[in-house]
């Protein structure tokens, strides 16, 4: 891998785990408000964002495109996974991430359900960890 892909990727790693640590302080309140709501999906999308632009950066490396289609995230996230960047299980949870992702992007803040975003703060930072462990960075 290069200098500059290697560079782009650790700028991400940091922006993530920036992302988990501010995320984590939020994991034991038991009643958020609409505007910490709002707020903790927001970072979530950023969680899911920075994975993203890694697995990107780690395919763009082994020359595998990806075609710019309307199911590219998802595209995205299954060629990660056929060409073993990432497990089965850690496909099948960043798929949890990506699918929060794509309601995030065409809904309303209002409309977001506290239980739903607690299941997902639930599994985040170990789906981070194996995630870094993964990629191998």
């Amino acid at each position: 891998m290069d200098k500059l892909n290697i560079r782009k990727i650790q700028a991400e790693i940091e922006n993530v785990e920036t992302v988990i640590a501010v995320l984590n302080k939020y994991k034991g309140i038991k009643k958020h408000s609409e505007l910490e709501l709002a707020g903790i999906a927001t970072y979530i999308h950023n969680f899911y964002n920075g994975t993203e632009n890694i697995l990107k950066q780690m395919l763009l490396n082994k020359t595998i495109k990806i075609e710019d289609t309307p199911s590219w995230h998802r595209e995205l996230l299954l060629k990660a996974f056929e060409n073993q960047i990432v497990s089965e299980k850690l496909h099948d949870n960043l798929l949890k991430f990506l699918s929060f992702r794509h309601f995030f992007i065409h809904s309303y803040s209002f409309i977001l359900d506290e239980k739903e975003l607690k299941s997902l703060l639930a599994i985040i930072s170990e789906t981070w960890k194996e995630f870094k462990a993964q990629i191998k960075m």
